[in-house]
C-alpha cells in the first residue's frame, strides 16, 4: 500500500522529493498511513473542499479491501 500511496501523492506534487509514506500505529484493526509532504504542496494534496484527498482514500481502501486489510490515510 505505501508503494501505491506514495506513487499517486509524488504525481500531484511540485517536491515529490519531499513526499513521505509511513506506516503509522493500528486503530481498531485499520493501519493509518502518515503522508508527509511540503508545506506548500498540501493544498494539492487535499484540494478543494478535500475531494483530491477523498479520491486518494478511496482509490487506496479500495486497494487493501482486495487484499483483506483496512487502512486509512493521514495527511501531515
Amino acid at each position: 500500500m505505501e508503494d501505491l500511496i506514495l506513487y499517486i501523492v509524488k504525481r500531484l506534487v511540485k517536491n515529490p522529493d519531499e513526499v513521505k509514506v509511513e506506516e503509522g500505529e493500528m486503530r481498531d484493526d485499520i493501519t493509518v498511513y502518515n503522508v508527509t509532504v511540503a508545506e506548500e504542496d498540501k493544498g494539492f494534496v487535499i484540494g478543494k473542499q478535500g475531494k483530491v484527498a477523498k479520491a486518494l482514500r478511496c482509490i487506496v481502501k479500495a486497494a487493501a479491501y482486495r487484499e483483506g486489510k483496512r487502512i486509512n490515510i493521514d495527511i501531515l
